[in-house]
């Protein structure tokens, strides 16, 4: 089975056993998804879930925040990793939205990279959440899973966001970055994957029930199984 074929394959095993609607963050607004998404770099979802009520209820607007006091912020994210650098961030990206984008948040990855705190996974998330377009969102769940089912062997994010996006057509990006993320979450786990459960063994070039482009039969796991 070419790669790109068994992409897909992956795509509709997924897509058909995972919720349609999957969000790791709990956010009303663009303005909020964007805050979150900042605040959960290197930090769990959960971690920022339990900051962000009263965060947005202290700062409703990115006018708001833009006008905070960074200790106030800080006092109310102190218990998310990083949280100094991220209160600094978060009241700098509120500030450019109100500077530079009428309080509102954009919806192009040129336009979202120019936010401080804002890579191309965080605009990714953006666009595919709120804009409802393609988007390959390269976190680390979603880039362990492709690489142990041998749909890249790139290791840097870009490169890997690049070739996932040539094997899945830009109406399928999202969904399929939404599924192989939860799937990274809840099966394919970065120590004790678990393959004896996974609905993707027959696919997967990382599991024993692997198979490679000629049907011969994996038996080895790849590095990044330990």
């Amino acid at each position: 089975m070419e790669t790109k074929q068994r992409a897909l394959h992956v795509y509709r095993i997924l897509d058909e056993i995972y919720p349609k609607e999957i969000e790791f963050l709990v956010y009303s607004s663009a303005f909020q998804l964007l805050i979150s998404v900042i605040l959960s770099a290197q930090t769990t979802d959960n971690q920022v879930n339990a900051v962000t009520p009263r965060l947005f209820s202290s700062y409703p607007t990115p006018k708001d925040l833009c006008a905070a006091e960074v200790s106030d912020i800080e006092n109310i994210i102190h218990s998310i990793g990083f949280f100094r650098r991220k209160a600094l961030l978060i009241r700098e990206a509120a500030c450019t939205l109100v500077k530079n984008y009428d309080g509102e948040v954009p919806l192009t990855m040129k336009e979202l990279l120019t936010i401080p705190g804002v890579g191309r996974k965080s605009a990714s998330v953006i666009i595919g959440h709120i804009a409802g377009e393609g988007a390959i969102i390269t976190d680390t769940h979603f880039m362990r899973v492709v690489r142990r089912l041998g749909l890249t062997e790139k290791k840097d994010p870009l490169n890997i966001e690049r070739e996932i996006a040539s094997l899945i057509d830009v109406s399928l990006q999202f969904r399929f970055s939404m599924t192989v993320n939860l799937h990274g979450r809840r099966v394919c786990h970065a120590r004790h994957p678990s393959c004896s459960e996974c609905p993707l063994q027959e696919l997967c070039l990382s599991s024993d029930g692997g198979h490679d482009s000629h049907g011969h039969r994996y038996s080895h796991h790849l590095p990044a199984h330990r």
